[in-house]
């Protein structure tokens, strides 16, 4: 027997939403995800009319859901916003230079300008390079730290003042459950905030921070939207994976377990007698930072000094490592560029053409779980 959608009572209902339980059409699907997030953008205040926003833009499922749903809602409800698309080449061959053409395609489907960043040019290392130095077991402490600082120095040269992520919510139920882990008191007791800001005066937000990640799964196939499904080649190592694991056999038992831990993690309050790291300026690049430092310039000088382990592991071991570093040898390294001396490009970003698309490796599109009667489905993928 086929059943009806239940909220629209009149077409037949194609998918079960894995966030609900609901067995729903395509059309009513389409408007309670956008309209959710919509909720969400309001309820948090997360715009200004006029605001000029940078998309961070990878080319994967979530920053492709998330470029067409802020493009789709900023025309439907009349935000006001000035949209740009931001990436960042990490130098990862055979992964990145592939997706960034889905990026690229991209900013020809959504008519947005496109800024494309590299490590290379910032840092003068690709993670190509990184890798090769210091292996598969921390290189995504590198690439974090660096991407992170990328796409603020990439927002800047833009003129905008606010990035919005793709995180989505179950990002930051793995990232509670990694700081409860860790006991990193300080990141805990932000890592669920929807909007954060530190010195560089450029916020960052998470329209999706409510929205499952099966469910981006779900609407990017059904709206046939353009990505880049493969995960990058250096994470499976990832100290991330552990934690997503645990999380899938937490949602396989209890769905709502995702929004469960996210809301714990919004009521954790920290004691007052608990010392805090102080947010502080770096001395050498002008980033935020709570030491001297920031990890970047520590991580870089490791790397340009032949210790790429420098930078790893507690901070007082770093700050004594440093001290050592300046006493036997005071040659100077190469460095990042100031903060301060970053200039905003004069130009609009020019359109950036993709290569042939018969030239570029594009793996198919995820065929989510949760279909309703969609036997000619061949191949499902085991991980939603």
């Amino acid at each position: 027997m086929v059943k009806l959608c239940v909220l629209c009572s009149k077409n037949r209902a194609v998918l079960k939403r894995p966030k609900t339980g609901q067995q729903i059409c395509q059309s009513c699907f389409f408007y309670v995800f956008e309209t959710e997030i919509h909720h969400t953008i309001i309820d948090t205040k997360l715009f200004e009319r006029g605001e000029r926003v940078a998309i961070g833009a990878s080319g994967g499922k979530d920053s492709t859901v998330l470029a067409h749903i802020m493009k789709t809602l900023n025309d439907r409800y009349d935000y006001g916003l000035d949209l740009y698309l931001l990436s960042v080449d990490e130098g990862i061959t055979g992964y990145r230079d592939d997706s960034l053409e889905t990026v690229k395609r991209n900013q020809q489907q959504y008519e947005l300008p496109l800024k494309i960043v590299s490590y290379r040019d910032l840092y003068g290392w690709s993670m190509d390079d990184i890798v090769s130095e210091v292996g598969r077991k921390n290189n995504c402490t590198y690439c974090g730290v660096f991407r992170r600082q990328a796409l603020d120095r990439g927002s800047v040269m833009l003129g905008v003042n606010h990035i919005v992520t793709g995180h989505n919510a179950d990002d930051i139920a793995e990232t509670v459950l990694m700081n409860i882990f860790r006991g990193d008191i300080a990141r805990l007791g932000r890592c669920t905030e929807i909007v954060t800001q530190g010195e560089s005066h450029i916020k960052r937000s998470k329209p999706f921070k409510y929205t499952y990640e099966k469910e981006i799964v779900m609407y990017a196939y059904f709206k046939k939207l353009d990505y880049f499904s493969t995960e990058c080649i250096y994470s499976p190592n990832a100290y991330r994976g552990h934690a997503r694991t645990f999380l899938k056999d937490l949602e396989a038992i209890r769905p709502s377990a995702i929004i469960d831990i996210i809301h714990s993690g919004e009521a954790f309050e920290i004691k007052s007698d608990v010392k805090m790291p102080t947010q502080k300026t770096c001395e050498r690049c002008g980033y935020m930072s709570s030491n001297e430092l920031c990890k970047a310039c520590v991580l870089l000088e490791g790397l340009n000094r032949g210790l790429p382990q420098m930078g790893i592991g507690k901070e007082s071991k770093v700050r004594r490592e440093l001290a050592e570093m300046k006493e036997k040898d005071d040659k100077p390294l190469p460095k990042v560029q100031h903060f301060s001396e970053i200039k905003r490009d004069e130009d609009f970003p020019q359109l950036v053409q993709p290569r042939d698309p018969k030239e570029v490796y594009t793996p198919p599109p995820r065929v989510p779980g949760g279909i309703l009667h969609d036997a000619r489905l061949e191949k499902k993928d085991i991980n939603w």
